[in-house]
């Protein structure tokens, strides 16, 4: 199995501490004691002190992405400065990844752990370029503040006022090999920045005058300190009382389209990590997703990328009452602790009287813990969603429109149908209009509108004084009131029922689909069968091409394509730089490709079908129609996939097993064989070594003609081994 690079992280509350300075100072004794050491990159705006520290170490070019986006290595050392402009445009230098994996040294420095690479770039980000080059066997120094962890974002941000954009996931900080604290006394670190002059490199930091202040740095350093300290404890404890702690404690956080559910899902993070306990991510879909704007469905996506890069489990459960899921959920897994944001101010007339959600969650949960996370008023990013148009909410249409009309004036012909039999109950007819409109047309509004038409239609023909409004009217005031809310109740629960019968569809269509994959799989035999299986049921499920890699394009297999009639860049799938993609994820276990952060320019998303710890395969989905952009797409891919794995598995054991009965095979007949030239084999040998030994030992007392005939006894002998062993031997 390939070796696992070390990871060392220098850890500060600031820039300036002199984590670069100490990172150096480390390579420097290591590099004069013969370790192979290469500077990867570092930081331009160091101070000279820094700068002297780097004599001596060898500098890996960095690589200089042009403003077409095509990327050329620098050739000199002297790489740190500003590299010109070209056409008027900015050249960026960016760490060269590539160039390191060629390389190979035994330890590598990569400067600002947080860093977001230039576009064009095979990674997003730096903390990638840096699993790579531990997967690849090589050592790894490098530098972090504490505001780029992005579960403590929220708390730095409170502190400081400064949004930080560029974080990393707290997994890379936990399961770094070590992490060295760098620390020096706010006053001292102020002096320092005053005396040298030096600007942050962090923009937003220089910017901001409040970041550099007494009070927010001696609280950035509590935290540093308090963070390592966890960690030390961490790897300090003994594993079976984590163990037993995890398993009495597990958290969930409710989340939704709003943006501040990533602050629930920070808090519920780092809550987990201190306890060292399991947590999941709950999303309800309910009636009310059709209304979300592409704004609001664009934070659901990235709250629930956050909760799974933070080490959540991510759940997606379908209801009308969002309380009553949640805590049927709850029950079901048991959760001991539930997350939920909490608006500072209720935006809806309705909203005003319906109960909180954590009300709700406590009156059903007697012995779940609810933890309440305000949203915060002072987020300078944060803007309020846009007001949405009753087009856009209501869902209005000249389709259902004419329905609606339809159907009101079939009701009317056909009360005045019983109007004329004498039949005085021809309020029943709108009332079952009413049910029609809400079950064949989308959303409230038409529900709504048809319950309001259909009673004044009965007031204006069927009630006295006839063809005129007289609502005043004692007999028929009460008559009309129950059956406005008559129909306003039955177009409500239709509605509601509809939504939820579309909801149960759509999970028995991927239970179905599953299943009929699983039943396909089961009897399937023969690596190609399965591959085509596989490849035919997700070009259907997602409507996308797909290509297969059953073995890793580096040793020249192809991938197996199956193409979709929509889908004219297909062949692309099959491209070199497609293959480099699949290559990666072989490598890294991990996806990649298009909607990821690595590779983001690929044409599919690459997934890979791993089988304890071991990839099989490896799938791509063209994003051609970005079916895959939708996280519950990829959550049913996941579970194809684990099933995809489960039949290559059986497979592989399969080939396996007769490979092992062939050899069986060869070994029983091997000495079947032997047992059966062995007598013919004796016998001759037996001939040889008595007639040689009776004349060895009788030598004077036998005749010459006894002697003859023994000598020519051994002569046939030998003659029929000879021919024995050469049958043998053709």
């Amino acid at each position: 199995m390939k070796e696992q690079g070390r990871l060392k992280i220098f850890f500060g509350y600031a820039a300036g501490v002199g984590k670069t300075y100490a990172m150096l100072d480390e390579a420097q004794t290591l590099y004069k004691n013969g370790y192979d050491v290469w500077i990867g990159y570092l930081d331009p705006n160091v101070g000279p002190e820094t700068k002297q520290l780097m004599r001596g170490l060898p500098i890996l070019p960095l690589k200089v992405m042009e403003p077409a986006g095509i990327s050329s290595a620098l050739t000199e050392h002297g790489n740190r400065e500003d590299t010109g402009t070209a056409g008027g445009k900015t050249k960026n230098t960016e760490f060269d990844l590539d160039a390191a994996l060629e390389r190979k040294p035994k330890l590598i420095l990569v400067d600002e752990l947080a860093h977001t690479n230039a576009a064009g770039g095979r990674n997003k980000k730096r903390y990638q370029d840096i699993e790579e080059l531990l997967n690849a066997g090589i050592d790894v120094f490098t530098t972090v503040n504490i505001q780029h962890l992005e579960s403590l974002k929220d708390i730095v941000q409170d502190i400081t006022k400064v949004y930080e954009k560029e974080t990393i996931p707290d997994y890379i900080f936990d399961q770094a090999d070590k992490v060295k604290l760098i620390d020096i006394e706010p006053d001292e670190l102020i002096r320092r920045l005053e005396a040298n002059g030096i600007m942050p490199s962090n923009a937003e930091e220089a910017a901001d005058g409040n970041f550099f202040t007494k009070e927010n740095l001696k609280l950035l350093r509590e935290i540093t300190m308090r963070k390592a300290a966890d960690r030390i404890s961490h790897n300090n404890q003994n594993e079976n009382l984590t163990s037993d702690k995890a398993a009495n404690i597990k958290l969930m956080v409710c989340i939704s389209g709003s943006p501040s559910s990533a602050r629930c899902i920070r808090w519920t993070a780092r809550t987990a990590e201190a306890f060292h306990a399991p947590w999941v991510a709950v999303y309800v879909e309910n009636t009310h997703r059709d209304k979300m704007s592409e704004e609001e469905k664009g934070h659901l996506q990235d709250n629930l990328e956050l909760a799974e890069q933070l080490g959540a489990e991510t759940v997606t459960l379908n209801g009308y009452d969002i309380a009553a899921t949640i805590a049927h959920y709850a029950k079901l897994t048991g959760i001991t602790n539930i997350v939920v944001g909490k608006s500072r101010n209720k935006r809806t007339v309705r909203s005003r009287f319906e109960p909180d959600l954590e009300d709700m969650l406590i009156s059903l949960l007697h012995n779940v813990e609810i933890h309440i996370i305000p949203d915060s008023d002072h987020i300078k990013f944060y803007r309020q969603p846009k007001k949405k148009k009753p087009i856009n909410s209501f869902y209005l249409s000249w389709i259902d429109t004419f329905k609606t009309i339809v159907l009101l004036v079939l009701a009317t012909i056909l009360s005045l149908g019983l109007k004329y039999m004498n039949i005085e109950n021809t309020s029943i007819m709108y009332i079952l209009s009413v049910v029609v409109i809400s079950r064949v047309t989308s959303g409230y509004i038409y529900g709504t509108v048809a319950s309001f038409l259909s009673v004044l239609l009965f007031s204006y023909i069927f009630t006295q004084p006839y063809y005129a409004f007289d609502f005043f009217n004692h007999d028929n005031l009460i008559t009309l009131i129950v059956m406005l809310l008559t129909a306003l109740i039955t177009s409500a629960l239709t509605t509601r029922i509809k939504a939820q019968a579309e909801y149960a569809v759509e999970r028995e269509q991927q239970t179905e689909v599953l299943y009929e994959i699983n039943k396909k799989l089961l009897v399937t035999r023969g690596l190609e069968n399965i591959i085509a299986i596989s490849n035919e049921y997700l070009t259907k499920i997602f409507r996308a091409s797909v290509i297969f890699y059953a073995k890793d394009p580096i040793t020249g297999a192809r991938g197996i394509l199956e193409q979709v009639d929509e889908d004219t860049e297909a062949p692309l799938l099959q491209s070199p730089k497609e293959s480099k993609v699949a290559h990666w994820v072989f490598l890294n276990q991990k996806v990649a490709g298009a909607g990821t952060d690595t590779f983001s320019d690929a044409k599919a998303y690459y997934m890979p079908i791993i089988f304890q710890g071991n990839v099989l395969g490896v799938l791509g989905i063209s994003y051609f129609n970005e079916a895959l952009k939708n996280q519950n797409n990829r959550a049913l891919l996941r579970r194809i996939a684990s099933q995809i794995a489960i039949a290559l598995e059986r497979q592989r054991l399969s080939d396996k097993q007769r490979l092992i009965l062939v050899e069986t095979e060869k070994e029983k007949m091997r000495s079947n064989l032997l047992r059966a030239i062995s007598h013919d084999l004796r016998t001759p040998l037996t001939g040889i070594l008595g007639a040689s030994q009776t004349i060895l030992e009788n030598d004077d007392t036998l005749s010459p003609d006894i002697k003859k005939q023994l000598i020519t006894n051994i002569r046939e002998d030998s003659q029929w081994l000879i021919r024995v062993v050469e049958n043998l031997l053709s």
